[in-house]
């Protein structure tokens, strides 16, 4: 199948990562991070000082004890970082020098079924890599999804290339999507990207269906290629997951032991040299970045510029995220910003002359040209929005609560990271993102 996105936009940046892998120490620091996962409340299972092996549970979620969450490495639970009224932010694990696997029953993968499937994944601590559609939250296991959801690319800013990063891959990623097309009695739905010519393991996979998406970002997000291809309506459930998730599941079943491995790419125009790396789950920022830093004023980002979360130099990278980000901090007053000519500055209007080169990359920063002012009309997001919602109606619903008129609009259809474009854009510098996930936690709240 073949679809194509008109509305988007492709921001293009410095910083871009060489097709190279990058050579790293192991960090001596790990952390999960209980703010991953939406809407989880953790219970904790370890204490500060115990000895734990890679894949023994460190917290499970006390809404739903069946989803638990495992170390990525063996070691000595090094700290359990709290915040206001002792709220979890991180489970630090100190790493052994040679990592110490706990021992999960090896199956025979010709007999496995979806039961089995299921037990395995949470026992391991794999669940959580699987995500539904409504809400953006981990999948509950005693659902049946009417659909499975695989991006095999990314079209956010200087996404990692992942027809580059599974170059070999083949026999691990069939297998891994063997596993997965029998959680669903439905279709298991592959979309690739129309514009390049994808990796073997993504053209010749089997047991799929095959989309080619053309277009600009957000043509990438899973939430626009579920819109197209096998929309959501109130009750129904479509499951997600990330590539690297695939072979991450694959390797478990083929082993017997939770692998945390996985490639990254660091990014950003206040790197030295933007590279490839295999890294751990959770693995520290500041190790990943050591003597490969530009001086400066500089933000960290764990994923992309659009869409991920601000962390410290010595914080950790986020379990869903296969990039970190490192762009100028944007801590500056402007003397006649919009004023100016701005031939240098990029604006997805044509308010600076910029426009007119296509293909030239921007040195962005974090600065947002001005505070929050009145919501106004402006059209802006209908230009970057590819899902069929009215979104700034459905904005103003969110923020009057009003639930009957926020399923009339489509909230079930979207999630925050298909309005990023549009909180980049906005004139009124609304946090859109925020918003859009606010409104999908009270209707969960009201079906719950």
């Amino acid at each position: 199948m073949d679809v194509k996105i008109l509305k988007g936009a492709n921001i293009k940046l410095k910083g871009v990562a060489d097709r190279v892998y990058g050579n790293i120490q192991n960090s001596t620091l790990y952390a999960i991070k209980p703010s991953d996962f939406h809407l989880v409340v953790p219970k904790m299972v370890v204490k500060i000082g115990d000895i734990v092996a890679a894949g023994d549970v460190l917290f499970y979620d006390k809404n739903n004890d069946l989803i638990k969450f495992t170390s990525p490495v063996s070691g000595v639970v090094d700290n359990i970082v709290r915040g206001d009224k002792r709220k979890i932010l991180e489970i630090v694990v100190e790493s052994d020098l040679e990592i110490k696997y706990k021992e999960f029953e090896k199956r025979n993968l010709v007999s496995l079924n979806r039961e089995v499937i299921i037990n395995d994944l949470l026992l391991s601590g794999l669940w959580p890599l699987i995500r539904q559609r409504p809400f953006g939250t981990i999948a509950n296991p005693n659902d049946v999804p009417k659909s499975i959801f695989i991006s095999g690319f990314d079209s956010s800013p200087l996404a990692p290339d992942n027809d580059f990063i599974f170059h070999g891959d083949t026999e691990l990623f069939q297998l891994g999507l063997d596993i997965i097309t029998q959680l669903s009695p439905g279709t298991t739905h592959l979309n690739l990207d129309g514009n390049s010519n994808a990796a073997k393991c993504f053209s010749g996979a089997k047991g799929v269906q095959i989309n080619n998406i053309y277009g600009p970002h957000p043509a990438g997000n899973v939430g626009v290629q579920i819109h197209h291809i096998d929309p959501i309506n109130k009750g129904d459930i479509v499951w997600c997951l990330n590539p690297q998730d695939v072979i991450s599941i694959a390797r478990f079943f083929k082993d017997g032991k939770y692998d945390a491995s996985k490639i990254i790419v660091l990014t950003g125009s206040k790197i030295k040299k933007t590279r490839y790396y295999r890294v751990l789950q959770g693995m520290s920022v500041k190790d990943l970045v050591k003597d490969n830093l530009i001086d400066g004023e500089k933000r960290f980002i764990s994923g992309n510029v659009l869409t991920g979360t601000r962390i410290k130099e010595d914080g950790y990278i986020g379990f869903y995220d296969f990039q970190v980000s490192v762009i100028p901090e944007g801590d500056y007053n402007e003397f006649l910003g919009w004023l100016l000519p701005g031939l240098s500055k990029y604006s997805l209007s044509r308010t600076f002359f910029s426009w007119l080169s296509t293909k030239k990359e921007y040195e962005l920063d974090s600065n947002t040209h001005g505070e929050e002012r009145a919501f106004v009309m402006t059209g802006q997001y209908e230009q970057y929005m590819p899902i069929d919602v009215f979104p700034v109606q459905l904005i103003k619903a969110i923020l009057i609560e009003d639930i009957e008129l926020m399923e009339n609009l489509g909230i079930y259809e979207v999630h925050p990271e298909d309005f990023a474009l549009c909180e980049f854009a906005c004139t009124s510098k609304v946090p859109v993102q925020s918003i859009i996930q606010r409104g999908l936690d009270i209707i969960k709240k009201e079906c719950s």
